[in-house]
Order: structure tokens, then C-alpha cells, then sequence
């Protein structure tokens, strides 16, 4: 049951009011707060289409990756108080303008209020953009709500998510998470050069650590073997965030490393999906998170 005043929304299982004001660590309050609603132009081509994605950018996260480029929504909070009666309206907003999607990114902390403005459903696919440490509970309450979930897999290496994302279970987490997305959506399905239905799985290289990329496509390759199920390889990292000064966080990656996972890509056999420029590593690529459209 989607809940805030028992709040195990996400796998961290908190379990605070939320409808009393107590704050688990996504330190937010019952309710929705977001910080942008506006078509996106800069996801995967299937996503963003030629006439946009139309991404809602929602405050904190249920991870807060020290090195997060969305950080001042992520980690600051930044953000404005909706209503599930103002969200639909956000949304229906875009579905007028003519977006290929509604892309909802970092929802999960969210969603009693994002089911009732997602409900009746809208007649664009909805994208569920997320870290990838869900709860399978959680997902099972989503079925034939979301069309088009968007994950990352950020970690094959425990110890490193526990370092960088306060989250030590993330690679089995995220296993049973995607697996379950992949249940529910079933192969992906491309219509018009757009993504209609399915599971694209995203991967950030960071810099220092090719052998956990190494593993994240090891993972998937052994995991959705078939072609079924889309991978996207970034390059984007930025050195950003409580990180950004700490070696080997504070550089980009260099193209050696990412030509090195690449590598390995194709001699596992991963193929369906994409592969990243050098020049997305750019701050130019981040969003203003200014309330525009709510």
C-alpha cells in the first residue's frame, strides 16, 4: 500500500509519519514537491523523441548519490509544495504541448499523490526515471500505471554504493527491482522510433571505476541475455556534489575508461541500446531547476 504515514515507500523502509512531520532520509513531508515540469530534449533518442520528454524533475531522492548532477533537488531539496489536483494539471500542461512522454524523475518518495494525478490515465506513455533502488512492494502497486520504466544501474560493487550512495544492498536491490520492471512491461516496444513499452536500463561510468562498470555489464548481459530489454551506457559524469573534490571524483572520465567498458559491451554481446559523446559531460546539459511549469 502506498503510504506516507507509515512510510516504506522505498527500500530504506523508514517507517516515519510523514503526515506528522517526522522526516526519513529523503527528508521530505507527506506531500509532493517539485522543481521543474518541462519538456527535455537530452534523454535517449527513443525517449526524448523529436518533440521532447515531457519531465517532471522531482525534489530530494531516496539514494542522494554524493556525486549527483541534479544535486540541488537531489541532496538540497530545493523545490515547491503540489497538490496531486496541481500535479495532473502540470501534467495535462505538457500532454497539450505535444510531448512524446511524461517522464517522472526520482518519483518513488512521491507516489501516493503521483497515482491519484496519474489517474485516469493519460494518452502519453508515462516514464518511471528512477535510480534503480526500488521496492519490488512498491513497483507491484505501479502495474498498468507506468508504460516505460527508465533505471539506472549505478553498482555492481557493494562497497562502493555504500560509499557513494549510503546504500550497501544496491546491486541485489536493484537486481529484483528491474527485474520486476521488466516483468510488468514485457519486451521493449519501439513505434516510430519511439520507446511505447518496456525496460531501458542506464549505466553512469564513473571515473576510477571501470572494474564496477565492468560488473554492471556483466550483470545485465547474463541477466536479459536477448535484446529484450535496452542498455545506455553514459559518459556524462561532471564532477559535482560532496564528491567533487575528492580523487578520482573530481575529473570527467576519461575516454579510455569509457572505451574500455564499451569494449567489454560488445564482446558480451550488448548491443541493443546506446552509447554516450564525451561531449554530454558538460554542465550545460543540467537543467534549471527554477519551478518553471508548476
Amino acid at each position: 500500500m502506498l503510504r506516507y504515514d507509515h512510510c516504506t515507500l522505498c527500500p530504506r523502509a523508514c517507517g516515519v509519519d510523514r503526515t506528522a512531520g517526522q522526516l526519513g532520509y529523503c527528508r521530505m513531508p507527506a506531500g509532493v514537491r517539485a522543481a521543474r515540469a518541462a519538456a527535455h530534449y537530452w534523454e535517449e533518442p527513443v525517449i526524448s523523441g523529436a518533440f521532447g520528454s515531457g519531465t517532471v524533475f522531482f525534489s530530494s531522492c531516496t539514494l542522494r548519490c554524493g556525486f549527483c548532477q541534479n544535486s540541488a533537488i537531489s541532496r538540497e531539496n530545493f523545490g515547491k509544495p503540489l497538490t496531486a489536483e496541481a500535479l495532473r494539471a502540470a501534467f495535462l500542461r505538457l500532454v497539450d504541448e505535444g510531448v512524446q512522454n511524461l517522464n517522472l524523475v526520482t518519483p518513488t518518495h512521491f507516489l501516493p499523490d503521483i497515482v491519484q494525478a496519474l489517474t485516469p490515465k493519460l494518452p502519453v506513455p508515462v516514464v518511471y526515471n528512477c535510480g534503480g533502488y526500488e521496492s519490488v512492494e512498491t513497483l507491484r502497486q505501479l502495474e498498468g500505471l507506468v508504460d516505460v520504466y527508465l533505471p539506472d544501474c549505478k553498482y555492481s560493487d557493494g562497497r562502493l554504493a555504500a560509499r557513494l550512495s549510503g546504500a550497501g544492498d544496491y546491486p541485489a536491490v536493484a537486481d529484483a527491482a528491474i527485474a520486476e520492471m521488466v516483468r510488468q512491461t514485457g519486451p521493449c516496444r519501439i513505434v516510430d522510433g519511439e520507446l511505447r513499452r518496456g525496460t531501458l536500463v542506464r549505466h553512469l561510468v564513473l571515473p576510477g571505476c571501470v572494474d564496477n562498470s565492468l560488473g554492471v555489464v556483466d550483470w545485465f548481459a547474463d541477466r536479459y541475455p536477448d535484446g529484450s530489454v535496452l542498455f545506455s551506457l553514459m559518459a556524462q559524469y561532471t564532477p559535482m556534489g560532496p564528491l567533487a573534490r575528492t580523487p578520482p571524483f573530481n575529473r570527467t572520465v576519461t575516454e579510455e575508461e569509457y572505451a574500455a567498458v564499451e569494449s567489454w559491451m560488445a564482446l558480451r554481446g550488448v548491443t541493443a541500446g546506446f552509447v554516450q559523446d564525451f561531449a554530454a559531460a558538460r554542465r550545460d546539459y543540467i537543467p534549471d531547476f527554477d519551478g518553471t511549469g508548476l
